[in-house]
């Protein structure tokens, strides 16, 4: 029941969408042939004439769209009639394209304040993190940190704490011997043992059965997050570099000899050694809040599964939205602070930060959101509603053809030329990335599909 609520919600968004378009070109007098739910691939699976338009409900629900009498070859209308949308000024072509977004950011606000008036909180996308219990070995580090049952972990590594994936992520990119090293710590390493083995050069390689002296060993650099990864909106990346299995198998002997000594083998110089050397652990500085005050913990260290032995409680931060003033100014930042981090988000994905196997699309949010509606109640179910239809928004308002930002490029075009493309250009450019946008939407579905087998 949850997923099928979760597919009406967003019915409800595309409907509203394409309302905007159809409300537009109403206001302005223009004549609207079809209003489609879906799109026009695969059968229809409902059809009926009301007037002069005809609504279609196609199989592949993923879309909408209205159609003019401009994009039916057979309309019946005089090409100067002025019920046609490409007779009306630019402006209100304009204004009618853009009336889709608009509708679904009205949309997205109205939501927002229903579920503030109606629940009277909004979270505010942060959790309160405690430790519930330990449960390392004995010989593990938390142990002798100082962390106790109950703690409230407040940051690690100077990185604010607000959820635990962001906790699960620093300790796990922490973990002891992940085969990577700091360039700049090898080099330090390789310089001390350059002192300490005077006959070597740094890329001789060391002759079978000498033994080279190693210098201390330090502690690979704390990993810390900015604040989009501490949010989950962008991951880690880390500029470390990779040993390859030889230089793996040089660190683990080294490490078996206690870190004292290396033993020559006719394979590695100096400067294999140092970058052996380079691969350990990364220390986890756990601030907690304990009776009121913050606490630096000692070091904490994972292990080389990326743990430390904790389990972890998590309590939302909510804020209260009782009173119209309230619901209005905490809807509004609530709306903002989401939008922000979409439009980070996709600004991460056009630079190729974000993988293209990491996107996701109506599969995986309607499961998403089924599964929120059922654990969390129908007012999460309505603020991811809320976030979804902004998402739309900014997404078809995209300067892409065949969206509908697109086409607002295309009246800029007209407007700076004084005059509009030929209509057989814009139709091979508009197919053209209609065609991507299929192409891609499938792989999407495709990701969403590994994913929940996954």
């Amino acid at each position: 029941m949850s997923i099928i609520i979760m597919l009406l919600l967003l019915s409800v968004l595309i409907l509203v969408h394409e309302a905007g378009h159809f409300m537009a070109a109403k206001a302005f007098g223009i004549r609207v042939e079809k209003f489609g739910f879906g799109l026009p691939i695969g059968p229809t699976l409902f059809e009926k004439k009301i007037g002069d338009l005809t609504i279609l409900v196609h199989a592949f629900l993923l879309g909408g769209y209205v159609a003019f009498p401009d994009d039916e070859k057979d309309c019946d209308l005089p090409a100067d009639s002025k019920e046609r949308f490409l007779n009306k000024p630019i402006y209100q072509r304009a204004v009618v394209v853009s009336a889709g977004v608009i509708s679904n950011v009205i949309c997205a606000y109205l939501i927002v304040l229903f579920a503030a008036f109606h629940w009277g909180f909004l979270p505010e996308g942060k959790y309160d993190i405690f430790v519930n219990n330990i449960t390392a070995e004995k010989s593990a580090s938390i142990w002798n940190s100082g962390i106790k049952k109950g703690d409230q972990i407040v940051a690690i590594n100077d990185t604010p704490i607000t959820n635990t994936g962001s906790i699960l992520a620093i300790i796990k990119n922490s973990k002891a011997y992940d085969g990577y090293y700091n360039k700049a710590q090898a080099n330090q390493k390789l310089a001390e043992l350059k002192v300490l083995n005077k006959a070597y050069s740094e890329n001789e390689i060391i002759p079978q059965g000498v033994t080279i002296k190693l210098p201390e060993k330090d502690n690979e650099s704390p990993i810390s997050f900015t604040k989009e990864m501490e949010q989950g909106i962008i991951r880690y990346q880390s500029n470390e570099e990779k040993l390859d299995d030889n230089l793996v198998e040089l660190r683990d002997e080294i490490h078996s000899n206690n870190n004292k000594f290396c033993i020559g083998n006719d394979k590695f110089s100096l400067t294999d050694i140092s970058k052996a050397m380079s691969d350990n652990k990364h220390p986890l500085n756990i601030t907690v809040k304990r009776d009121g005050k913050w606490l630096l913990m000692k070091p904490v260290y994972a292990d080389k599964n990326g743990k430390i032995g904790i389990e972890l409680a998590q309590k939302e931060v909510l804020k209260k939205t009782k009173g119209l003033k309230a619901v209005v100014k905490y809807g509004t930042k609530y709306l903002w602070y989401n939008t922000y981090n979409m439009c980070y988000g996709l600004g991460q994905i056009f630079t190729g930060k974000v993988p293209l196997k990491d996107l996701h699309g109506i599969v995986a949010i309607t499961k998403i959101g089924g599964d929120i509606i059922q654990n969390s109640g129908i007012y999460y179910g309505l603020l991811l509603t809320a976030i979804i239809s902004m998402d739309l928004a900014i997404v078809n308002f995209l300067p892409i053809p065949a969206l509908d930002g697109g086409h607002v490029l295309f009246l800029i075009i007209e407007k700076i030329r004084g005059k509009r493309l030929k209509d057989e250009t814009v139709e091979k450019i508009g197919t053209f990335f209609f065609s991507l946008l299929i192409v891609l939407m499938v792989v999407i579905i495709f990701n969403d599909i590994i994913w929940l087998k996954g």
